[in-house]
């Protein structure tokens, strides 16, 4: 019985690790293709990832209280080198995710999304075009969108708008 429990135990585990290691990855995301869009005044990438509960914890009554911003995530370039590290915020109790200046080009995401442990989500930075990538699950995307113009997740909820890889 306890080899059978350890078994088990491993088993789970591996599956645990198998599953942690291996990023849901996207197709493409570029900046919305609407003409009526305002340009930005620098290339910008903004990525509405997982929403992680924070807490001061300094509240002596023992209900602390708890508000939610985008997790951190990580950028990198189209060969794989790293970027840069994105701290999610930009205010202590701000739920408005970090506007981050990019030259125009192409980069792999690598953030936290609702309902997994990590995506990879290539973008496209064009110049003064701001690329958003919603993986928060609250994106209200225009009713008039035809579904083939949208990236989506591997369970049917949009990420962003579809955009062709092309050399730069």
């Amino acid at each position: 019985m306890k080899r059978v429990n350890i078994a088990l135990g491993i088993g789970v585990l591996l599956v645990a690790a198998g599953c942690s290691t291996v990023p849901v990855a996207l197709a493409p995301v570029g900046p919305n293709p609407a003409s009526g869009e305002r340009m930005t005044a620098a290339s910008e990438l903004q990525v509405f990832s997982r929403l992680d509960w924070e807490s001061d914890d300094q509240n002596q009554a023992g209900e602390d209280p708890v508000w939610y911003q985008h997790a951190d995530y990580d950028v990198y370039d189209a060969r794989g080198r790293f970027v840069a590290h994105v701290e999610n915020t930009i205010g202590h109790y701000e739920p408005t995710p970090r506007r981050v200046a990019l030259p125009p080009g192409h980069y792999l995401v690598r953030a936290p999304a609702k309902d997994y442990l990590r995506v990879e989500v290539p973008v496209t930075i064009e110049p003064g075009r701001l690329t958003r990538v919603h993986l928060d699950d609250k994106w209200q995307f225009p009713p008039e969108t035809v579904k083939t113009e949208l990236v989506c997740a591997p369970n049917g909820e949009p990420v962003g708008w579809k955009a062709e890889l092309t050399n730069q």
